[in-house]
């Protein structure tokens, strides 16, 4: 996927708006030229039947009712293939523009650095989606008003050729009409704003209570959890129960305006009838018209509130869009092999900590604090940018912040402990790209063959969403089963065998560093397998690094050591 520009996304609701237009300038011309024959024809329908009254109440010839008719047909023909031909144009469009928008947020969502948009991911989930699609609607927006007002021209032309007041009471009756309306469609967009913002915060509750339901089974927490939940969703029910009745108060003054106009162009027509102005043929254009014209101001009258909601959704995407990323990724690649080294670096519970990891050696590190373990993961993982930590971590000779974010995650991989565990089945978590030749081998190093073996499908047993049907040392070793397929230069796995037994963590111990021979590889850990089983161990106290070592060397020399790993 594309790493967006962040000197491109950083634009307001307008700029994305004008974007989806200048993106589909040609399909929204071809929608506009065929929904404006379609709005012509429909206008051309009424006015071609009061000319056939006039004609044919002249003539009384059965030749010209015959033409009449003819034409009607043709009318009719031209008015069918028109709608049909620029909706499917335009709802492509829409549709395509749609996609953009989403992978966009998620291109930016997906980053392995952090954009600071205040945001929770269910709300990012929520501009990915229903955003995105109420942004592109403005490539079907604009084409339908400015049909609408060709069929308003057109109708306004026709009865002004009949009578000019007919002709003025259409044009001053559209702008009363479009000036109430659009002072209306801004408390829609304020409303449907702060509507689309408590809908979101809703589903990022929800996306939370389903991550940590089963802790908060455990402990009995689902009931307080729940109450929050509704608490948040009430408020969104509120929020759209106030944007339902905005909508029908303007959907009510809409239909009201029109019918009012409609009313007095017909009653007009029928005046000047009666008083002999006009003639049959123009009063049944009239009375056709002003049937008609209600389309178009119907039309007309809704476009400003599907603006205004384009925008609302347009604004919410800039939140994500124009939020300047936390470190700009560079254009290097690190050399192939990749030795590591952590350089000076200080951040939250780091200090000064100074290590380095040669190519293809198994180094375990001992931090006694959790902290330091959390801190440095998240360091190597990039969850932190360059720029927001002293030092320098380098991997393959180059600094992370000259790394192309490419080159980071084909070269580095960093496996935490509570890895996501995703619906499928067991081989598509293991191998989510089905190019990995290392399955059969993670799978064993792993210690999943167990799980492989217990289900008839065997690596093609469906697991549910989040590992629910899989015990927790069975998610554990599938997410590491995951990470040692994907067989990287570098390997970071933090905490990786805490819910297996010792047995099990001894086997697998032994696996890795089988399995890992020659590649870099970093295990963040106080397990005494794990421990025994690296070529070097680093001990790191305080933020720095107090000791190093085998592991059986630092028991015998080191007591602090023995009393903090060995179990």
């Amino acid at each position: 996927m594309t790493t967006p520009d962040p000197q491109r996304s950083r634009r307001p609701g307008s700029d994305i708006l004008r974007t989806a237009v200048r993106r589909n300038t040609g399909a929204m011309a071809w929608g506009t030229v065929l929904m404006g024959l379609y709005q012509a024809g429909e206008t051309a329908f009424p006015i071609a039947l009061g000319l056939i009254v006039e004609h044919t109440m002249r003539e009384r010839s059965p030749g010209a009712l015959a033409l009449s008719v003819a034409a009607l047909a043709a009318i009719m023909t031209t008015v069918s293939l028109s709608w049909r031909f620029g909706m499917r144009i335009l709802q492509k469009a829409n549709t395509t523009e749609a996609h953009r928008w989403r992978v966009r947020v998620a291109a930016c969502g997906l980053q392995p650095v952090a954009r600071d948009t205040g945001l929770k991911s269910g709300e990012v989930l929520t501009i990915a989606t229903e955003d995105a699609d109420q942004t592109a609607d403005i490539v079907e927006v604009v084409p339908m008003l400015i049909s609408s007002t060709v069929a308003v021209l057109v109708a306004a032309v026709a009865l002004g050729t009949a009578n000019p007041w007919l002709g003025l009471l259409v044009m001053a009756g559209t702008v009363a009409i479009l000036s109430v309306l659009s002072v209306m469609s801004r408390r829609i967009g304020s409303s449907t704003k702060e509507q689309q913002a408590r809908v979101a915060r809703a589903g990022a509750k929800v996306a939370d209570l389903i991550t940590g339901l089963r802790p908060l089974h455990g402990f009995g927490g689902n009931h307080a959890a729940f109450r929050s939940y509704r608490k948040v969703s009430t408020e969104a029910r509120e929020q759209a129960v106030t944007v339902a009745r905005v909508n029908g108060a303007y959907a009510g003054a809409a239909l009201a305006l029109n019918a009012t106009l409609a009313a007095s162009v017909t009653l007009t027509a029928g005046w000047l009838a009666f008083d002999g102005q006009i003639g049959i043929g123009a009063l049944v254009m009239a009375v056709g018209l002003a049937q008609f014209i209600m389309e178009p101001l119907r039309l007309f009258s809704d476009m400003p509130k599907y603006v205004m909601t384009a925008r609302a959704s347009a604004e919410r995407m800039a939140l994500v869009l124009s939020a300047p990323q936390a470190a700009a990724p560079g254009p290097e690649s690190p050399a192939p092999g990749g030795d590591v080294e952590v350089d000076c670096v200080r951040y939250g519970s780091l200090q000064g900590l100074k290590f380095h990891v040669p190519a293809g050696e198994f180094t375990a590190i001992a931090a006694y604090q959790p902290r330091v373990a959390a801190d440095l993961a998240s360091v190597f993982a990039v969850s932190v940018p360059p720029d927001s930590y002293g030092g320098v971590v380098r991997v393959g000779g180059r600094p992370f912040a000259e790394l192309s974010v490419e080159s980071l995650r084909e070269r580095i991989l960093v496996n935490p402990y509570d890895a996501e565990i995703f619906a499928g089945t067991l081989r598509s978590n293991i191998d989510p790209s089905g190019t990995s030749p290392l399955v059969p081998e993670a799978v064993e190093a792993s210690m999943l063959t167990d799980v492989v073996a217990l289900h008839r499908q065997g690596l093609d047993y469906e697991v549910r969403d989040r590992g629910s049907n899989l015990s927790g040392g069975q998610r554990q070793r599938l997410s590491l089963a995951r990470a040692l397929a994907a067989d990287t230069d570098v390997l970071v796995l933090r905490d990786p065998t805490t819910a297996v037994d010792a047995v099990t963590e001894q086997l697998v111990a032994r696996n890795i560093a089988k399995l890992r021979r020659g590649r870099t590889t970093v295990v963040i850990t106080s397990s005494p397998a794990l421990l025994d089983a690296a070529d070097r161990v680093l001990v790191l106290d305080g933020g720095v690094v107090t000791a190093e070592g085998t592991h059986r060397g630092l028991l015998d020399t080191d007591p602090a050591y023995g009393l903090a790993v060995t179990r």
